[in-house]
């Protein structure tokens, strides 16, 4: 497309959005940015749908806004009757298409949780997923094994069933007083719900009054002379508290709540959550990503987005007050045209907070105000959760340290991209002095793959200026070379890639790697010099008997370089190596994998090529055709009797294998 095309379907675009634009509703709602290919690039919610689509498109942006708005090519919209749905729409949306430009929680954001199944016989187990499944749930934990910590002192007092499914006969958990065993005894509901009373009792704080239970016991037993009994309930109390060990920082209520701040820099955003559980501070979590919409929005999509699927919520949510004098009054009032910066109050009422005086939500201007009262007003209709902006007090101090910790982890990512930056700068600098080669900028770093010379084949990934350029990685199948044979591999890899830098004109390494020793090197130069007339420096990175990285070698004949093992510059080939063998490793699982599905259908008397592909195409997967029934196979034409003899097949090998 030439450059007038271009700016053709430019100005056809703008206008089309232009158009959009006057007919947008002053309704609550979600709007969905594309780009030019009709890809969802960015998913947002807003209180009136008009003012705030316009103002992508009018005014000044940061560069990470600029960077969004420069892709968007059209725009779609959903009207909604509220903000609490516009909030739970864009929530969802974002969960089902991905946009690049959106903040997207990983699942790795998942705690240990404690839960009471609900079953007729329920049991204990700690888990990730919290389900409404109407079992209770109880945490989150700081981690896994403070979280099994707690399920092993909790299974010692109270006798729940440890079997998934009920045996046939009691086990060793009976005979250990760890079981009542349903199995073989009849237990009534009333014996389980005072189990579950007892540990909820205990899990929401109560292990204090439990611990004077068991201590009263013992002093019981022991006045019995029931040693032996007075010494296990010792041990209990002891692990009470070993496990429930006290913290630092507490408060004088036993409300478990969540605390949230947030940091910015550098159009990256840093989400601090307290997790405070009976009045305890028991964990803190991190997440940062990159953002590119108004970072109070994004803000509270991550919020959404955290609490979507989690009915483990606590009694309250604690929000700094700090970030919502940031929100742009677009984004949050009506304004009467797109270009005017006055706002006019919202329509939205909320009856004042009975906090008391330490969470009081008063002496806001009314912007702030009525931003602060939309977002309490959603995120409360939805969760049902009772949401703060604490203004003085020890709770406004726990929420200042979380965003003070926001900032903490935002500063020491950015020191430690500048020093990694300056010791890759440094090492790509002083390597060529090392290998007498001048400046080195490029370098590309070859490794072969294979299993006793089945399905060999050979990778390369380029590094620029230290760092890795994916875009230029290259994968190759090996055609000439039989058997296991590395230096045949080396020679026809090292002939390909450079035959087709010279016949296209790309441009050349200032440093080959090959992932070898001296065979390896000599057999590469000898292809480069004697065969394409290309003298580029090559080395090789030897390995110890340990099989790990030893030595850099150079040269033909190759000799050794003496640079420092704990040096930036060896560390920096170390990552090249590591990363080519990690390609390479990657692309021939793949191949194998494929080779090893190819060879079973193949096998199959009646199956063809042709046959083949198209049962891959129709099913999708070799598992997929293992589990399809006779009747699956007559859509491709394969009749009741081949359709036997393939499943049988696929199954036997299965057994066999």
């Amino acid at each position: 497309m030439s450059t007038h095309e271009e700016e053709q379907e430019r100005k056809q675009r703008a206008e089309q959005i232009r158009s959009k634009l006057a007919l947008l509703p002053e309704k609550p709602g979600c709007y969905l940015m594309k780009n030019k290919e009709g890809t969802i690039i960015y998913i947002g919610k807003a209180k009136v749908l008009r003012n705030r689509v316009r103002s992508y498109f009018t005014g000044s942006h940061n560069a990470k806004t600029y960077a969004l708005v420069n892709e968007i090519a059209d725009f779609e919209y959903i009207v909604t009757a509220s903000n609490v749905e516009a909030l739970i729409l864009e929530c969802n949306l974002i969960k089902k298409h991905h946009p690049r430009y959106n903040v997207l929680l990983k699942d790795d954001k998942s705690f240990p949780y404690i839960k009471i199944t609900h079953e007729t016989h329920p049991r204990l187990e700690v888990t990730r997923r919290v389900l409404k499944d109407k079992g209770k749930y109880f945490g989150p934990y700081p981690n896994a094994f403070a979280a099994q910590q707690t399920k092993k002192l909790l299974d010692r007092l109270y006798p729940l069933r440890k079997c998934k499914k009920l045996p046939d006969r009691v086990c060793l958990y009976y005979h250990l007083g760890q079981c009542i065993a349903p199995c073989e005894y009849e237990v009534d509901q009333e014996t389980y719900e005072q189990m579950v009373q007892e540990i909820s009792r205990f899990l929401n704080g109560g292990h204090d009054e439990i611990k004077k239970d068991l201590t009263r016991k013992m002093q019981e037993a022991s006045e019995e002379l029931n040693f032996e009994r007075a010494k296990e309930l010792r041990d209990h109390v002891l692990h009470i508290d070993q496990v429930m060990q006290k913290q630092n920082i507490t408060t004088t209520d036993a409300m478990d709540r969540d605390i949230f701040g947030y940091a910015v820099d550098k159009g990256w955003m840093c989400v601090q959550i307290l997790y405070m559980r009976q009045g305890k501070l028991i964990e803190r979590h991190a997440s940062m990503f990159p953002y590119y919409g108004d970072e109070y929005d994004d803000f509270v999509t991550f919020i959404t987005q955290y609490y979507s699927e989690n009915p483990a919520l606590p009694k309250e949510i604690f929000l700094p007050l700090e970030a919502v004098t940031v929100l742009p009054a677009a984004a949050v009032t009506a304004k009467t045209e797109p270009a005017e910066t006055t706002s006019s109050q919202s329509d939205l009422s909320v009856e004042s907070s009975s906090e008391q005086p330490e969470t009081d939500e008063t002496e806001a201007g009314p912007e702030i105000e009525v931003a602060k009262k939309d977002v309490k007003e959603a995120l409360e209709s939805w969760l049902k959760v009772k949401v703060h902006y604490p203004r003085r007090g020890s709770k406004k101090n726990m929420v200042a340290m979380a965003g003070d910790n926001a900032r903490v982890s935002l500063d020491e990512k950015f020191r430690l991209i500048a020093r990694d930056e300056q010791r890759t700068v440094m090492a790509v600098e002083n390597l060529g002095d090392w290998l007498g080669t001048g400046v080195i900028r490029r370098i590309e770093a070859f490794d072969n793959s294979n299993i006793q010379g089945s399905d060999p084949v050979s990778a390369m990934v380029v590094f620029t200026d230290g760092k890795p350029d994916r875009k230029e990685y290259r994968k190759y199948k090996i055609r000439t070379v039989i058997g296991p044979d590395d230096y045949g591999t080396m020679r026809e890899v090292i002939r390909r890639r450079y035959e087709r830098v010279l016949k296209e004109g790309l441009p050349l390494p200032d440093l080959v790697v090959i992932d070898g020793g001296k065979g390896q090197i000599s057999a590469a130069i000898d292809v480069l010099e004697n065969e394409l007339g290309l003298y580029i420096p090559v080395c090789g990175l030897a390995k110890d008997d340990r099989h790990k990285t030893a030595q850099l070698i150079m040269g033909d004949p190759a000799e050794i370089v003496p640079l420092p093992r704990d040096s930036q510059e060896f560390y920096l080939l170390q990552r090249i190596q590591d990363e080519v063998h990690r390609f390479a490793i990657t692309f021939h699982r793949e191949t194998r994998a494929k080779s090893m599905i190819v060879s079973q259908l193949d096998s199959i008397p009646g199956i063809g090529e042709k046959r083949r592909k198209a049962m891959l195409k129709h099913f999708g997967s070799m598992k997929k055709i293992k589990e399809a029934s006779i009747e699956d196979f007559r859509l491709l034409g394969i009749g009741e009797k081949l359709a036997t003899q393939i499943l049988q097949s696929l199954n036997q090998n299965q057994d066999e294998a």
